[in-house]
């Protein structure tokens, strides 16, 4: 039946939606949920009862059941614009930008010049890696709608990675003109230059004060705190920032650690030398460069330093690989993380994986012959690429334990990385990487290559130059000036991988020693070694 021939919704309906987005609104959720099930009861075709049940399942992040309540109202209603445009960002989020790039045309089709649907129309194609782009269509979101928070926010984060730091600026000073005490605002100010006096200091301090019972909030202002008071070098007042910005948002986080270890042991168990020899093949594209490490130990750095190159383009942080072992693995286990999961990946035909990464990527490879995906957490799988994509190429850095775990503890990540923001769970987060790198490269060693942060940051050339021998690129100076690069940055390195190369925060956790006791204990107990290089430049 299509939407002419449909009977109108009873008057009853109408009220009832109405009631359900202001309880969405108003963050009402089961009463939003309420409203959507009793229309739905008596009429299962209203396209914005199913949208409505999109939009709740997006606040309680029940990723699929958004997708089938959104796919349903475009199905009803081909034409609903913003239906598409949600659907094209779950896709993205999903790790599948094929799906993405099919929703995004339909937005863009029937975006019907709906600012919220401009603005996720931008979103979408940010998550695609195309900033300029979506710098335009959120630029149209704001035409429309100049002073919405939302959309105002979304261009500071545009402007940021491609390095239009005033325009940014300019961005976040129109939101915090209308919400003086906006805390990702203030974060997000803290972020994109260094600080020369407190001014932003004491009115972050007083934000502190007042937001102490919302600890999303409490998080985005006290990073803020922490990191401008390192800019000041007032040490002494930086480490108590961090705790509490970390302690705030380490309480709105669920981390399986038990799920963590079971499937870490599964992986050195299960991916052997005799796995990987046993006879099936995997797919012969070269074009895949991997950089691979923990977050916050120089893989933007050496992705820069990549990516310079005329042959290699950067396609960012794809989920994709770890996406198709979940997907031709049919996984469907309730745990993120579990033996499981191992078990399965090692059954998968090899080269079906690596077609699958292959294709799933394909909008994010650019038009060189070589593209890098930069996604640190992709080392659990070294044995799976290795075997799927046997002529890729992967980089791995190495950087000292201590500086490693704390560089992350004072990173307020989106939604990744949950162990990072309570030193014992990161310091044995940390272990469990450890170990297993130490696994793959006793295994695996002569098929991958290693490049310390400490030694590259030093020595940029000699270091720059075996890394592209390494991937069998001939050499190109530019690859020494990563940081005249204009393309886009979207990692927590956006402003600082704009700068040459230094060692500035080299031993910095050195600075909190006595704070991060805790940490470094940790890391001892499990047999990591608190420095992988004897020398420790001054900060």
């Amino acid at each position: 039946m299509n939407e002419r021939a449909r009977a109108a919704p009873a008057p009853w309906m109408h009220d009832r939606l109405r009631q359900g987005f202001t309880h969405l609104s108003a963050g009402r959720l089961n009463e939003a949920a309420a409203c959507c099930k009793q229309v739905l009861g008596a009429r299962p075709d209203v396209p914005e009862a199913h949208f409505l049940v999109g939009l709740v399942a997006l606040e309680l992040k029940q990723t699929w059941h958004a997708v089938q309540a959104f796919g349903s109202v475009t199905k009803l209603q081909p034409d609903h614009g913003a239906a598409w445009a949600n659907l094209a960002r779950l896709f993205m989020q999903a790790g599948q930008p094929a799906r993405a790039d099919a929703a995004l045309a339909k937005a863009v089709e029937h975006n019907d010049d709906n600012p919220v649907v401009l603005d996720l129309i931008g979103t979408v194609h940010g998550l695609l890696g195309e900033q300029e782009e979506a710098g335009r269509w959120i630029a149209r979101a704001l035409a429309k709608e100049p002073d919405s928070v939302p959309f105002l926010i979304n261009q500071a984060n545009n402007h940021t990675f491609l390095d239009r730091l005033d325009e940014a600026e300019a961005a976040l000073r129109r939101v915090l003109a209308q919400q003086p005490g906006h805390p990702n605002a203030h974060w997000l100010l803290s972020g994109l230059r260094k600080a020369r006096d407190r001014s932003h200091v004491e009115e972050l301090e007083r934000l502190i004060d007042g937001q102490r019972e919302h600890p999303r909030a409490l998080a985005f202002l006290c990073y803020a705190l922490g990191k401008e008071l390192e800019d000041l070098e007032d040490w002494d007042h930086a480490f108590p920032a961090f705790a509490q910005g970390a302690a705030a948002r380490r309480s709105t986080l669920d981390f399986d650690e038990a799920g963590e270890i079971e499937m870490y042991e599964a992986f050195a168990a299960t991916f052997t030398e005799a796995w990987l020899h046993d006879g099936r093949e995997g797919h012969d594209d070269p074009a895949p460069i991997f950089v691979v490490g923990q977050p916050r130990t120089g893989t933007t750095l050496v992705e820069r330093i990549i990516t310079a190159h005329s042959q290699v383009h950067s396609a960012g942080e794809l989920k994709q690989f770890g996406h198709a072992i979940r997907r031709i693995g049919d996984y469907r286990e309730q745990r993120q993380q579990s033996a499981r999961l191992a078990e399965i990946a090692a059954g998968i035909d090899p080269a079906q994986l690596g077609k699958a990464y292959l294709q799933t990527t394909r909008t994010m490879q650019g038009d060189t012959p070589r593209f890098v995906d930069k996604l640190p957490p992709n080392y659990l799988y070294i044995p799976l690429i290795l075997k799927a994509l046997p002529k890729a190429k992967i980089v791995h850095l190495r950087r000292d334990p201590m500086d490693a775990c704390f560089a992350s503890f004072k990173q307020l990540f989106a939604d990744a990385y949950p162990h990072s923001y309570e030193q014992a769970e990161m310091a044995r987060h940390h272990a469990r990487y450890y170990r297993l790198m130490e696994t793959w490269r006793e295994r695996f060693g002569d098929r991958f290559f290693d490049i310390s942060y400490e030694d590259t940051a030093a020595n940029l050339e000699p270091n720059a130059r075996a890394l592209v021998d390494f991937l069998g690129l001939p050499w190109e100076d530019a690859c020494l000036a990563f940081h005249e690069q204009k393309s886009a940055v979207t990692t927590a390195s956006t402003v600082q991988v704009r700068q040459p190369a230094h060692t500035r925060s080299v031993g910095r956790w050195r600075r909190y020693a006595e704070e991060l006791e805790p940490m470094r204990r940790a890391l001892a107990e499990a047999g990591v070694p608190e420095t992988l290089t004897d020398a420790v430049p001054a900060r």
